[in-house]
C-alpha cells in the first residue's frame, strides 16, 4: 500500500509539473521565446488566490476569480514586455526575462509584504479517502490529480480538435506562413501566453496548501519545467505530460526509497541529505540520456 501512496504523490506531482509545463512549451514551441518568468506567473498565481481566497472565504471561488487574473496579467506581460522581444536572440530574452523575475519578486514584496502566505485545505477537502482498503490518501492531492487530469484532457482536446489548436499547432510549425495567410499572429500570440500563464496560475494555487506562498516560489520549479519540456520535445503537449509523470515519479522515488537504501551504506543523517540531491541529478541523467538518444526529445519534430 506505501508504494501505491508514493506513486500517486508521484502523480500529483507529475501533474503540477505539467500545468507549468504546457504553458512553457507552448510559449517556446510557438514563439521561440525564453521565458525565464514563466514561474512568477506561477507564485503571482498563488498570491492572486491568497488575496481572492481572504477576501470571499472561500477556495473554490478565490480559484475560479484568480485564473481570470493571472491570464490578464499574461497577456499584460506579452502586450508589454514579451512582443518587443520575438525578433530578439535568445540572449536577449534570457537577460530580459530574468529582469522580470526581479521586477515580479519586488512587485510582490511591495503589494503583499516580504513575509510568506499561506492557504489552507478547504475544509471539504480537509480529510483522507479510503482508496483502496487499509490505504488512505488526502482528499486534497487526489483533487488535484483529478483536476489536473481534467485540464490534461482538456488542453489535449483544445490542441487537437479546435480551430485555436489548429492554429497554435500551426503557429508551432511555421509562424510566418500562418501570419501570412492572415491569421492575426499578435492576438494568437497573446492568447496562447495568457494560456500558458492560466496554467501555471493554477499549478500554484493548487500547490499553495500543501506547501507555502512566497517570494520566488516559483523559480526553483522552473528549473525543473525547462527540464520536463526539452525532453519531452519543445512544442509537444503529450511530450510534456510523457516527461511530467516521469519525473514525478523519479523525483518522489528519489526522495522517498533512496534515503532508506543509502542508509545500509552510509550514516543516516548524511543517507536523509544526500537522497533529494541524488534524486535531482538522475532527473538530469535522464534528460541527457533521452537528449543522446533522440536530440528533438522524445516527442519532439525531427529537424
Amino acid at each position: 500500500m506505501e508504494v501505491l501512496i508514493q506513486v500517486l504523490n508521484g502523480v500529483q506531482l507529475g501533474l503540477l509539473m505539467f500545468l507549468l509545463a504546457a504553458g512553457l512549451t507552448l510559449t517556446f514551441g510557438i514563439m521561440d521565446l525564453v521565458n525565464l518568468a514563466h514561474g512568477s506567473l506561477y507564485m503571482m498565481g498563488a498570491y492572486i488566490a491568497w488575496t481572492f481566497i481572504s477576501w470571499s472565504d472561500s477556495f473554490v471561488l478565490g480559484a475560479l476569480l484568480a485564473l481570470p487574473a493571472t491570464f490578464i496579467v499574461g497577456v499584460i506581460v506579452e502586450v508589454v514586455i514579451a512582443r518587443r522581444l520575438y525578433a530578439r536572440d535568445h540572449l536577449d530574452q534570457v537577460l530580459a526575462t530574468f529582469g522580470l523575475i526581479l521586477f515580479f519578486n519586488d512587485l510582490v514584496r511591495a503589494i503583499w509584504g516580504p513575509a510568506g502566505k499561506s492557504i489552507a485545505v478547504p475544509p471539504f477537502l480537509d480529510h483522507t479517502i479510503e482508496i483502496l482498503p487499509g490505504a488512505l490518501y488526502p482528499a486534497y492531492r487526489l483533487a488535484i490529480i483529478v483536476v489536473g487530469t481534467g485540464v490534461a484532457l482538456l488542453l489535449a482536446w483544445l490542441v487537437a480538435r479546435t480551430r485555436l489548436g489548429m492554429l497554435i499547432r500551426a503557429g508551432a510549425s511555421n509562424r510566418r506562413m500562418i501570419a501570412a495567410l492572415g491569421v492575426n499572429i499578435e492576438l494568437l500570440f497573446s492568447l496562447v501566453f495568457g494560456l500558458g500563464a492560466v496554467f501555471a496560475g493554477l499549478a500554484g494555487l493548487m500547490a499553495a496548501p500543501i506547501s507555502s506562498v512566497k517570494i520566488g516560489m516559483g523559480d526553483d520549479i522552473l528549473i525543473l519545467a525547462f527540464v520536463i519540456i526539452v525532453t519531452g520535445g519543445i512544442g509537444s503537449i503529450k511530450g510534456a505530460f510523457v516527461a511530467a509523470m516521469g519525473v514525478g515519479q523519479l523525483d518522489i522515488v528519489g526522495r522517498v526509497y533512496l534515503a532508506d537504501w543509502l542508509k545500509a551504506v552510509m550514516d543516516p543523517a548524511a543517507a536523509s541529505a544526500a537522497a533529494p540531491a541524488i534524486s535531482q541529478v538522475l532527473i538530469y541523467i535522464v534528460m541527457a540520456a533521452v537528449l543522446v538518444w533522440r536530440p528533438t526529445g522524445l516527442f519532439g519534430q525531427r529537424q
